[in-house]
């Protein structure tokens, strides 16, 4: 999960309600060549991988209360009979079955569930990159859904930023507290790279403190569907 989601998720976690509610997600590929989508929690630390053809779905269950939650889709994939390969994109560790997060570039759909106020927390996040476009709407609950599909993030991408199969984030090429506000909270701001981004995708995380125009909500128990090439 972003770095700034889980600074403003930390404190809540002691604060789980007792009640809470599992939810399922359906991982659907709408684009025009194979995906294989990647999940994964910290807590508890789980995950798993599939390979999706164009226009498969793939449903999975995500504990209630799971935190550090994220779905990504990786590209240029090869995996033997035992799982193991590697990707273009988005590789975790050589395996088809994630237990961990990807190699940037990403575009990440990220989550926490049944959080304060039992509420879920959900983001799309272009922190990592984007190499995918990602659609990530709630199919329960009557809340509002997230998108950032605009490819010309990969065609316009700054130079120092491109690499093989999407963009990458500055936080990843330079490393640096400016880029990867590394200093603490409210240490950082938006750069001219975290505007690239912004600019084309309004309602994703752009920088790691990106956290008023790209954190939303739904009640717990909410259902979800995360589309690759919306």
């Amino acid at each position: 999960m972003a770095t700034s989601m889980a600074a403003v998720l930390g404190f809540l976690f002691f604060l789980l309600p007792l009640s809470a509610n599992a939810a399922t997600f359906e991982i659907v590929n709408r684009c025009s060549t194979t995906v294989w989508a990647a999940w994964a929690t910290i807590s508890p630390q789980a995950g798993g991988g599939r390979q999706l053809n164009q226009g498969e779905s793939w449903t999975i269950n995500i504990n209630a209360g799971a935190t550090g939650g994220r779905i990504w889709p990786r590209t240029g994939c090869s995996f033997d009979g035992n799982g193991r390969g590697s990707c273009q994109t988005g590789d975790c560790g050589g395996v088809l079955q994630c237990g961990g997060y990807g190699r940037a570039p990403n575009t990440l759909a990220e989550f926490a569930l049944n959080q304060f106020n039992n509420l879920d927390f959900i983001d799309i996040s272009n922190i990592d990159g984007y190499t995918v476009g990602l659609d990530f709407s709630p199919t329960t609950g009557g809340c509002r859904g997230i998108r950032c599909a605009n490819d010309s993030i990969v065609g316009e991408c700054p130079a120092e930023l491109r690499t093989t199969g999407g963009c990458n984030g500055p936080c990843t090429v330079f490393g640096t507290p400016e880029y990867c506000c590394t200093n603490g909270p409210g240490t950082c701001g938006p750069t001219p790279y975290s505007r690239f981004f912004k600019d084309r995708c309004p309602d994703a995380y752009s920088y790691p403190q990106d956290d008023p125009t790209s954190t939303f909500t739904c009640p717990g128990g909410t259902n979800y569907r995360v589309t690759f090439c919306p």
